[in-house]
């Protein structure tokens, strides 16, 4: 080797090495003992090994505010990159909390923006590891404009290729509304936090007293404010729950979903054990996913959140497929705000990536009360149709008991444009309840009768035989076939492969004006 290109090399080879170390051995020790991962570890976790590219190492920060013309900050606080998970193409950002606390300035940002634009450009998904204190205060409205800019590319990148957000540390101010944009966001447990503003804000203006964790933690937004998909023990559990998102979607909107082998399509006997005719008897209707979807393959999201209804992925036939379940079990399957809202977004996420969407019914309606009037059940309620729609992949429907009234409509009927829909012989499609509808129709026979609590009584039943059944709607061609539940899957594989080919085209406009 030539003397001076020896002298280039090793200064080069310092360099670098100088930079790997990032906020240095204290600060990563530091990292470790709150049980973090560093930026660096977080990535060669993700990745398939060997395959992860870095952009920008050498950037840095240009501020000469308060000092910081005298302090280097290694890649700004953020290490960028492309990599392979499983073979499958992604740009990954990872902010390093051991320089200078992960803070965004202006070449932080402009970092992850390039990243942004390259994943768009290349078609290819884009995940972001969120570990940062916020804006870096001394770069003043420079950190505003980074911000800002991430945003905007979050939108237009939106049902484009997929966003996917690890919280790994603490997300506070403006920063969180960048994964708030993402399609997913992940949080890990007792280390992540997200707020507008923290505790002691809250203090100073409301009197209010919350610690961290109660305000902002992984089971606060998972369970309570519905802001996280998933939480996560772990930095490792995270970048496996990344791992199998991944293999359920496609890496944009132009592609569809990777097919697998699937085993037969026989059901067990037992899928007749499950749903029992008696309408005030609850189940889980997570066991009715996982028998007829491909086994073991249901993974769901936003498990904590609006418990009432049942969202996730899974594969039927070796096929990915997005799911919309009613659960029995929690408030009856009613619809309320968050349910509607729950389920409206995942609808549209599947829409925009090719993904087909199987729903499972059993629903008694929206459900009633002062606060969710006030809390515009009406609005929200309305997101769910829209969405549905809205919707032009394959939709198949699957009602499995009770379908009254709006919520029968709303939960992919054939009114609002589900291709294929099936009824179980145990189904009850009817505008209300035998139970309400009968009081309402036979209401003076009722008050005439001797006997008011026997005639009601035979009322109900009559209303039952008569209509809380799947005939009626057979009858009319609203539902496609009263089928066997015992054939549920081998139908449904069956019409997903006839849907396959669907072309179904919306008028042409800029966008529409969903119920926000």
């Amino acid at each position: 080797m030539d003397e001076k290109f020896q002298e280039i090399y090793e200064e080069f080879l310092k360099r670098r090495e100088k930079l790997y170390e990032g906020g240095g051995k204290e600060r990563i020790e530091k990292q470790h003992k709150l049980g973090k991962l560093t930026a660096r570890e977080r990535i060669e976790l993700l990745v398939d090994e060997g395959s992860f590219v870095e952009t920008d190492l050498f950037v840095k920060h240009r501020s000469t505010n308060f000092g910081l013309d005298k302090k280097s900050f290694p890649y700004d606080g953020v290490v960028t990159g492309i990599g392979t998970i499983n073979g499958k193409k992604v740009a990954i950002y990872s902010q390093d909390f051991t320089v200078q606390g992960g803070s965004l300035g202006e070449m932080h940002a402009k970092k992850i923006m390039k990243l942004q634009d390259m994943a768009m450009k290349y078609g290819m998904p884009i995940i972001g590891i969120n570990d940062s204190g916020g804006a870096r205060i001394q770069e003043g409205v420079d950190s505003l404009y980074g911000y800002g800019g991430i945003f905007y590319r979050n939108t237009l990148a939106s049902g484009v290729i997929p966003q996917i957000t690890v919280i790994a540390g603490p997300c506070a101010g403006g920063a969180v509304y960048s994964p708030a944009i993402t399609d997913f966001i992940i949080m890990v447990e007792n280390t992540s936090q997200m707020f507008i503003t923290g505790p002691q804000v809250i203090k100073a203006v409301t009197g209010e007293s919350v610690d961290k964790e109660a305000l902002g933690g992984a089971m606060t937004h998972n369970a309570k404010s519905g802001v996280a998909h998933f939480v996560a023990s772990s930095d490792q559990e995270a970048t496996e729950i990344i791992k199998k998102l991944l293999s359920y979607i496609p890496s944009n909107n132009l592609e569809t979903p990777e097919e697998t082998d699937f085993d037969s399509v026989e059901l067990p006997e037992k899928i007749y054990d499950i749903v029992s005719p008696n309408p005030k008897k609850g189940y889980d209707v997570r066991d009715i996913i996982n028998l007829v979807m491909d086994e073991g393959t249901f993974f769901e999201v936003h498990k904590y959140f609006a418990p009432n209804i049942v969202v996730g992925f899974a594969r039927l036939g070796g096929k990915s497929v997005g799911i919309i379940a009613n659960q029995p079990k929690v408030l009856a399957g009613s619809l309320d705000i968050n349910s509607s809202d729950k389920a409206a977004r995942f609808i549209r996420f599947c829409d925009a990536f090719n993904i087909p969407i199987v729903t499972f019914v059993d629903t008694p309606g929206f459900l009633p009360g002062v606060s969710q009037e006030h809390g515009g059940i009406i609005r929200h309620g309305a997101k769910l149709l829209y969405a549905y729609s809205e919707a032009t992949v394959p939709k198949l429907t699957v009602i499995l008991r009770k379908a009254y009234g709006g919520a029968y409509i709303a939960m992919a009927s054939q009114h609002i444009g589900s291709d294929f829909v099936y009824a179980w012989p145990t189904a009850e499609i009817a505008v209300m309840g035998s139970e309400g509808a009968a009081n309402i129709i036979f209401r003076k026979d009722i008050q005439n009768a001797e006997n008011p609590e026997q005639v009601r009584k035979e009322k109900i039943e009559e209303y039952k035989k008569e209509f809380a059944n799947p005939y009626v709607a057979a009858s009319r061609g609203y539902i496609e076939d009263v089928i066997d539940p015992k054939d549920t899957r081998k139908i449904l594989i069956q019409s997903l492969f006839v849907a396959e080919t669907k072309a179904e085209a919306r008028p042409n406009k800029k966008h529409g004006n969903i119920p926000l």
